[in-house]
């Protein structure tokens, strides 16, 4: 559908000026040296899907608002609510991982790491942007203002409707009209994952985060999965490369998370960081936010 597709590139059209930081543990930081590449997880892992949940509630709230103002299809409308919900666990897959623009929030360093045993990595936006390309990668901005997401799903679902539009006539049998529908709505779900997955709730807006996110997959035998464990489940993941001709990571700067022993840790780490040829280009520095004991 041009129209969803021209929308999803407008809002990936965003390049990112500043450093992006990505929030670990000394273990994350370990796995990403040693492999040269992040966990890109799969979208609907994320949070617990909270994202996706996230979009299928603007959808549902769209919906049941034109259902309310007298709509001609009430059915084609419920059918597309009814045909999100079950493709947000078991539908196509879209991989991501998550950046920063800030390096140094506690809301961060509370979320993404151990007391005593995180780091944020700083990476130049370009060379972000030029490890994206050579992987088929998009990088877009989150957005977190409530009206335009809602605009933005109006978009969604008046394309969804065009698309529909001439497929289900009057005299098309029930059953056969919501076949010709699903396959309206598989024309956009592509599209709808790659939008859904740079929604985020307000409450969020602190993080200013920035997401790359993988081509979508339809099945798992077309794409190199890996799994790792999460809090209750297996999480399936890709890597994200981070090396450039093979070259040692070319970190931006580096900040040590809250930690009691301030002088030994950011020896240890400097050391680590040096013996693997990184050298971040404005340095490594210590958050400065007091360490608390959990």
């Amino acid at each position: 559908m041009k129209e969803i597709e021209a929308l999803t590139r407008e809002l990936y059209a965003d390049s990112p000026q500043g450093t992006l930081y990505h929030y670990t543990t000394f273990s994350g930081l370990l796995g990403i040296v040693n492999s040269r590449a992040l966990w890109a997880s799969d979208i609907r892992y994320m949070n617990d899907s909270a994202e996706l949940r996230h979009t299928a509630n603007l959808i549902a709230a769209e919906v049941r608002e034109r259902i309310d103002s007298g709509h001609a299809d009430s059915g084609l409308l419920s059918l597309f609510v009814d045909w999100v919900s079950h493709r947000i666990t078991n539908g196509r897959m879209l991989f991501g991982a998550s950046f920063r623009s800030h390096g140094n929030l506690l809301s961060q360093w509370r979320g993404y790491s151990s007391p005593g045993r995180g780091v944020s990595l700083g990476f130049a936006p370009d060379y972000i942007l030029r490890c994206a390309e050579r992987q088929r990668f998009m990088i877009g901005k989150c957005i977190y203002e409530p009206a335009r997401q809602r605009a933005l799903i109006r978009q969604v679902v008046d394309a969804v409707e065009e698309l529909a539009a001439g497929l289900g006539r009057e005299d098309c049998p029930a059953g056969e009209r919501s076949v010709l529908y699903r396959s309206a709505f598989s024309a956009v779900e592509t599209d709808l994952l790659r939008i859904a997955a740079i929604l985020k709730h307000p409450s969020f807006r602190e993080e200013k985060e920035w997401r790359i996110v993988s081509p979508v997959f339809a099945n798992s035998a077309d794409s190199p999965i890996l799994f790792r464990e999460g809090h209750a489940m297996l999480v399936p993941y890709i890597e994200f490369g981070l090396s450039l001709d093979g070259r040692p990571l070319a970190m931006d700067h580096l900040y040590l998370g809250p930690t009691a022993n301030i002088n030994i840790s950011m020896n240890s780490l400097g050391m680590f960081l040096e013996q693997n040829g990184i050298v971040p280009q404005r340095g490594i520095e210590y958050c400065q936010i007091p360490f608390r004991q959990r």
